[in-house]
Order: C-alpha cells, then structure tokens, then sequence
C-alpha cells in the first residue's frame, strides 16, 4: 500500500521508477474491477483452456503420426482427426472469448480509475495545485491511466505464459528427459541476455513518462497563455522551447524502443539454437530408434511454443515496467491526503446558531517557512458588517480571504464562524453561506444560464433574469445571439473581461450567500462598467458580512470599517475620514491608489 502524504506542499515524484512488477500498485488496481470481477474470473477461466489446448495439440499431433500414419492404420484416424478439430475450435473460442472479456474488464477499471482520480483532484487543497503543473497532473490522469489499460490483459497474458512454460516442460520432460534436458541449456544463456538487458531498460521508460509530463506542461502553459505569448512576440521562442523538450521525448522513446528491438532478435536466436539441437540430437534419436518420429514433430512443436511464451514474456517486460511505472505515478497521486479536512459528522442542516460573524484568532500564515504572509494577526467582522482590506502587494489581504474561503488552515491560530473553528463545519455548511468573487472571473464552456446557476441547479429561469438584472448583466446577455442558451467559448472568452465579471457577479447573486468575498472584484472592470455594477454591488453588499479587497475609493468608501495592512499586520482601522486623519501609511496610500 502506498503511504499517505499530506498535499500542504506537496511536489509529484516525477523521479520514480516502477518495478517490474509492484504488489502494492496491483493490488491497489483490484478495486477498481467492482463490478466486473465475474467477467474477469470468466476470462481467466477461458484464458485456462486456451493454454490446456496449446499444451496438448503437439502432443495429439504427435500421436496421430505415431500411432496411425506411419504404420498407414486408417481405423481411427477419421475420430482423431474430429478431436483435432474439435481442440482447435476450443483454443479460437477460448482465445477470442477471453480477449473480448479482458477487455470489457479493463476499460471498466479505466473508467472508474478516472472517476476515482476526478474526485480526488476536486477534494485536493488548494498548496496541491500551486506547487503542481496542470500539465503535468494531466499526464498523469490521460498517459498513465491510457497506459494501465493493458494491465489485466497482460496480467492474464502472464499468468497464460507461464501456466504455458510449466505444462510444456512437464510433457517434454514425460515424453523424453534427455532431449528435453538438451533443449533447456540455452535457458541460462538466455536469462543471463534478460539480466543485462533488464539493468539498462529500467530507467528508460519512466524516462519516457517523464518526458511526455514535461511536454505536456509546456503544451498547457501555451495554450493557456497564449494572449501573453503573442503580445510579447515569443511564438519562434517558445516553439524552440518546446522543440527542445518534444526532442527530449523523441530521444527517451527511441532509447526504449532500441532496448526493445533489441531482445527480441536475441530470443529468436535462442530458439533458433534449441530447435537446432532438437533436429541434431532427437534426428539422430530417431535413426537409432530412441524416438518415435512423432514425438520428434511434437518435441519440434513444443520448442517453439515453449519460447513463444518466454518470448512474450520478455516483450511483456517491458510492457509490465511502463505499466508499473504509470501505476505507481497515479497512486502516488490518489495517496496524496487533502490538507483541508472537512468535519463531515456535522450535517449541513444541523441547528447551528447562525450570525455570519467572522474572527481571526491569532492567526499566522506561512507559506513557506520563515516566510509569514500573516503575523499574529486578530481582527473580528460582526455580522452583517463590511470591511475593506487595503494594502500594498504581500501585505495579507488575499490570505485573509483565502483563510476565510478555507483554501487554507492557517499555520498558527483559528478563524472562525458563528463561534465556530471553521475545522469543525463540514464542507456544504460552508459553501451554502460563503460567496467568492475574484479578479479573474473563471466561465465554463456551458451556456449563460448554466454558468449562473452553477451553485444552484434548481434555479429558474425567472431566478437566473432577477439575478442578471440586479448585476447588470441582463441587457449585454438579451443582445447574444442565444441569449441566456449562448454557449460560452472557453473561460467565456467570446465576452470582455467586464462581461464576464457581471455574469460572476450575477452566479453569487443568485447563491445568495450570508458572507461574501470581493477579492479585486472591479481590478479589471473599466470605470463606465463600475459605475454601473456599483449599484449592483450595494445591493450585493447589503446586510451580508462581506470582506472587500479593492484598489478602487469608489468601492471601498461605503465600507463599516477599512482595515490598513502591510506585512502581514494590520496598522490601521477605521473609516476613510478616521484614517486620513490618523494613519500616515494610508495617506501615502490613498494617494497613490484611490485618487480618482
């Protein structure tokens, strides 16, 4: 079983090199057959009788030519010819059979492994996704989990082998010991080239996962940022950049696939060898009379069916090392452990005295060590009070937000609501009374109607319009070509940015939460859209206990209380008026942010 790790701070091992065959990594994927595992126990039953049938069609073979066609005995040769058919119409049945069923199991595990990893992305902490690439999370959830498709089919392949090898070696060694003792000497030969070849090709595929992670990375990040990309002119850089690790790529591939290539010419070389000295000696057998002619076809038969396995077996290597490889990097993903813990004992609806007031109880907040973005920091929000954070930038005002929205638990102290450690509410609690609204409004790709009723699916169209209208949103959206059934491009991009923002607005309106966030909510809205958002927003405000977060006078001069920080600390509290009059830090500060 993999260890748990906690996700405060937690980098992906991109490192990791799988063993051929980790118990841990497997048996973590059997849960994942839940409702298949009768098909998978049919397919290894078929998978069984396929085997039984390649053992034993050398051996009638050889038997029939024994006993009937070289002494021209032509009384029953007619049945075994019907059995002959029969086992061959056995061994397609089986073989098809348990293919079809392999696969039908495995896209079944694929299918909740993605689930799986979808749900557990989504209850991640939010240090999780800052130190972690999406490219690179992405690789993990598409390559590797593409990649662990072929494990039951390979593990049923393996366990067919081998199942094949032993029976093999057991009917050789019935039918003649010293033959079958020359045809195994090569076996040493052979295991001593695997050794070799294992030593140098265990680096080399996960080599190749972590290449296509860095590719991805780099795919996502310029595709995301491609406005930036233009505007600064870096499309003949980037594409450089990017030639650069997609040649990384090409080259991890080309040296897997050499050290592929190159064992399976060994092993048909090894086979070459062992049926050489089943010709030479078991000829010479033969002309002496110590062997039948039909146990030579069928020793014949068997060299090559014994080394087919070993040879599938070897292929199956290095299948067994990428697959391995990708299992481990997707559970060393689904071990990692939320930082935030919800307290899920409390149901949402339990008889909580509510009042929507906010506290910061000595609170400090690190987000590297030594580095403290909040210092001791005490600050109380009444119920249904305003308060605006001004400050410079890395003076704590997002962190306060983010420690209130519980992105994060802070390093030291407690926030509360209603009295309560927000560690002990359980996770609709919060969410039903909390909104959010951020500088970088974030739309789906989902209609105008679907993206304001995110939080509310039973929301009617009747409640969606009030909403619109009460954001100012209504007018722009009855001017689309769908209206409210206009699908948005991605990030809602076929609308400005001040579109986009109205409809946020909009989405916690109709939420309507007891506490509400504005973090730079009007930053990138220009000042003819403020001003006719700012209406908006004082009904927005009214009566909920709202922390605003703002560079703009026009949106924080209506606030009960304009907390002044830097560092951190809080320096200051108290009306615009109060702190002109007292607080130096805020005149500077006014001067050069609020003017307007």
């Amino acid at each position: 079983m993999l260890n748990k790790r906690t996700a405060a701070w937690t980098t992906l091992n991109e490192e990791e090199i799988g063993a051929v065959w980790d118990f841990g990594a497997a048996k973590q994927l059997f849960p994942f057959l839940r409702g298949k595992l009768i098909v998978f126990t049919l397919a290894m039953v078929m998978m069984t009788f396929y085997t039984l049938t390649i053992v034993a069609l050398p051996r009638i073979i050889g038997y029939v030519t024994d006993a009937f066609i070289l002494t021209q005995d032509k009384s029953s040769l007619n049945q075994w010819g019907i059995a002959l058919f029969i086992v061959v119409t056995i061994n397609y049945v089986a073989n098809v059979s348990y293919l079809k069923l392999l696969a039908q199991a495995s896209q079944h595990v694929l299918l909740n492994l993605r689930m799986k990893m979808f749900d557990h992305l989504q209850n991640l902490s939010i240090p999780f996704f800052d130190k972690n690439e999406v490219g690179r999370i992405m690789s993990r959830i598409q390559n590797d989990v593409n990649q662990l498709q072929e494990f039951f089919p390979m593990l049923a392949l393996t366990l067919g082998d081998m199942l094949s090898v032993v029976g093999i070696t057991i009917v050789m060694l019935l039918m003649n010991v010293k033959l079958a003792l020359y045809c195994f000497t090569v076996i040493p030969f052979l295991l001593f080239i695997i050794a070799l070849w294992q030593t140098r090709a265990k680096a080399a595929f996960v080599k190749v996962r972590q290449a296509i992670s860095v590719v991805n990375s780099r795919l996502q990040q310029n595709i995301s940022g491609v406005r930036i990309v233009q505007s600064f002119n870096r499309e003949e850089r980037n594409a450089k950049i990017f030639d650069g690790v997609n040649d990384d790529h090409l080259q991890a591939n080309i040296k897997a696939i050499r050290l592929s290539s190159a064992l399976m010419p060994t092993v048909e070389f090894v086979t070459a060898i062992s049926l050489s000295l089943v010709i030479i000696i078991g000829g010479n057998m033969v002309l002496g009379e110590e062997l039948q002619l039909g146990e030579l076809i069928a020793f014949t038969l068997y060299v090559q069916r014994f080394f087919e396995p070993i040879r599938s077996l070897t292929m199956q290597y290095t299948e067994f090392q990428r697959t391995t490889t990708s299992a481990v990097r997707i559970f060393e993903l689904l071990s990692v452990e939320p930082e935030v813990i919800y307290n899920e004992s409390i149901k949402s609806n339990s008889k909580i005295e509510k009042s929507s007031k906010l506290k910061f109880d000595n609170v400090t907040m690190e987000y590297t060590k030594d580095r403290y973005a909040l210092k001791n920091l005490d600050l109380s929000i009444e119920s249904g009070e305003m308060i605006a954070l001004v400050g410079p930038t890395g003076a704590g005002k997002t962190t306060i937000a983010s420690l209130a929205a519980r992105f994060y638990d802070p390093t030291e102290g407690t926030v509360l609501i209603d009295g309560l450690n927000l560690k002990e509410l359980p996770r609709e609690y919060l969410r039903q009374r909390l909104g959010m609204v951020l500088q970088e409004p974030f739309l789906y790709s989902l209609t105008v109607a679907e993206n304001i009723k995110y939080n509310n699916d039973n929301a009617s169209l009747e409640d969606i319009i009030k909403a619109s209208k009460a954001a100012g949103a209504h007018d722009f959206i009855n001017e689309l070509s769908e209206q409210y059934d206009t699908i948005l491009h991605e990030r809602g991009m076929n609308l400005s940015l001040g579109q986009r923002q109205l409809i946020s607005f909009a989405r916690v309106l109709l939420a309507d939460p007891e506490i509400l966030i504005l973090d730079e909510a009007t930053a990138n809205v220009d000042t003819f859209t403020e001003i006719k958002i700012q209406k908006a927003l004082n009904t927005l405000l009214n009566n909920r206990t709202s922390i605003v977060i703002a560079h703009r006078l026009s949106t924080i001069r209506n606030a009960d209380r304009i907390i002044v920080m830097d560092q951190g600390k809080i320096l200051a509290s108290g009306s615009h008026e109060e702190l002109m009059n007292s607080s130096e830090f805020y005149q500077n500060l006014y001067n050069l942010n609020f003017t307007e």
